[in-house]
């Protein structure tokens, strides 16, 4: 007969094992071929979950935004809040009324999911974390994330602020295309912060499975353990995500497998299926059919929604206000797609020409006769005299070329207007060869660019661009 004392432990472990049981975070998963989007495996995918620190890819794509448009450069220095100071971990350690340029908080909010970088990177862009998650969450519904909400930057548990495996995985591959300039970021071991040197967070995988080049982890004690992951092999590329992983290994594992299974299902050839873009200015925030970028609406929604707020006594923005705001500037859809004229098939060296490669890259011949096949012309900007571009190589392959655009982007002076990475097969030297370059610049930013670009012994020709 089992003793008092054994019956005792007996139940107390139990009970323990019962408590574990329940505050265990539900488990959600999908695999995407990220070139199509088309979904290969899902579990629980739309089950509304604390994203934790997966909440950090969206604070970075906005980031990324902001740069691009010229809201914020990399080499701007910003003064940490008391408020940002004071995230608890993980983080980078940043003091109260420290500066430190935008570059460095965003190294360490992508490597080591600095909760104090993140939060430093929303006040800097929009003034307030409140309304940096608000963008946040406009720009969900943008991409299609539909049951996700932001509360704020970091993913810190906070009452709302929830996400899908579906929805973090149509961000993974948002980040992927929309930002492959930036993207490499994901892959680092370790980086410069600026303050020290940090290790990503992701390390394990990144060394253990062949090919993953990103993105994120989180981890909080509601929502278990986080993962995005992406991995490339040959034409081949896969999102795996994971919600409520039991332990970092066990996700990890997880993951892995997923991505086993991503690859195995996914065909060998598959057309890149180009994404709609996502325009967010101090004007407005708008997304455009077929990815092409157009006239901006003259209203920017988080004014109006405030003003909405105010007529309607409310006194704050509500997301479905936000949402309604930025569904009502569809019309401008049309004007701005007025602006665009494909041009087609006759190629042609005009400056005012940008075509858009697929990630991962197509074959060169593919991409010959892509070239050949179209053109997209894209209206200068009426702001001022946009019409410089720099010639920073030939190439080639596109890949290489497109590879060599991902790595001087940063060095190229970010404006108001949208600077275009543009790849071209032309002549040169008497053989086809893929021209790199960046349009849409001053004449101020192009002689800037180059002269940076000299200094570090990098080719770079600016030239004055005509339309036809």
């Amino acid at each position: 007969m089992m003793s008092m004392t054994r019956v005792a432990a007996t139940a107390a472990f139990l009970l323990i094992l019962s408590v574990l049981a329940a505050g265990a975070a539900p488990y959600a998963a999908m695999v995407m071929d990220a070139r199509t989007g088309k979904v290969l495996h899902s579990r629980n995918a739309d089950t509304r979950l604390h994203p934790a620190s997966l909440t950090k890819m969206m604070t970075l794509y906005v980031t990324f935004q902001a740069v691009e448009g010229g809201e914020i450069g990399l080499d701007t220095k910003v003064r940490i809040s008391r408020h940002a100071a004071s995230e608890p971990p993980s983080k980078l350690g940043l003091r109260a009324g420290q500066r430190i340029s935008i570059r460095y908080l965003i190294r360490a909010a992508a490597i080591r999911s600095a909760n104090d970088a993140a939060t430093a990177l929303g006040e800097a862009i929009s003034g307030s974390e409140a309304a940096f998650a608000r963008r946040m969450t406009a720009t969900a519904r943008q991409m299609g994330m539909g049951k996700t909400v932001f509360k704020n930057a970091h993913g810190l548990t906070q009452n709302g602020h929830l996400s899908t495996a579906r929805d973090m995985t149509i961000l993974g591959r948002r980040i992927i295309y929309d930002f492959p300039e930036y993207y490499h970021l994901f892959s680092r071991r370790t980086v410069d912060a600026g303050v020290a040197t940090i290790r990503n967070t992701n390390r394990r995988l990144l060394t253990s499975f062949t090919g993953t080049d990103g993105i994120k982890t989180g981890y909080t004690r509601a929502a278990g353990f986080n993962l995005v992951a992406s991995a490339n092999r040959g034409q081949k590329r896969v999102i795996a995500t994971v919600f409520g992983g039991k332990s970092a290994k066990r996700r990890d594992d997880r993951v892995a497998e997923l991505l086993h299974m991503g690859f195995d299902r996914s065909p060998r050839h598959a057309e890149v299926k180009p994404l709609p873009a996502i325009i967010w200015n101090e004007e407005a925030g708008v997304m455009l059919a077929d990815g092409l970028r157009g006239l901006l609406p003259p209203s920017r929604p988080e004014r109006l929604s405030r003003q909405i707020a105010e007529q309607t006594g409310t006194g704050e923005i509500d997301d479905a206000v936000q949402v309604a705001v930025l569904e009502s500037v569809e019309a401008v859809e049309a004007q701005g797609a007025a602006d665009v004229e494909v041009v087609s098939p006759e190629p042609s060296p005009v400056a005012l020409t940008t075509v858009v490669i697929g990630f991962p890259p197509p074959t060169p011949d593919r991409v010959k006769e892509d070239y050949r096949q179209s053109r997209l012309i894209v209206r200068a900007d009426a702001s001022g005299p946009r019409n410089w571009s720099v010639v920073v190589g030939y190439f080639w392959n596109s890949y290489e070329a497109d590879k060599h655009l991902m790595a001087v982007a940063l060095r190229i002076p970010k404006s108001g207007s949208s600077v275009d990475r543009m790849v071209e097969l032309v002549s040169h030297k008497g053989s086809e060869r893929f021209r790199a370059s960046f349009n849409n610049l001053s004449e101020t930013e192009a002689i800037k660019a180059c002269r940076r670009l000299h200094s570090e012994n990098e080719y770079c020709e600016p030239v004055v661009l005509t339309k036809t």
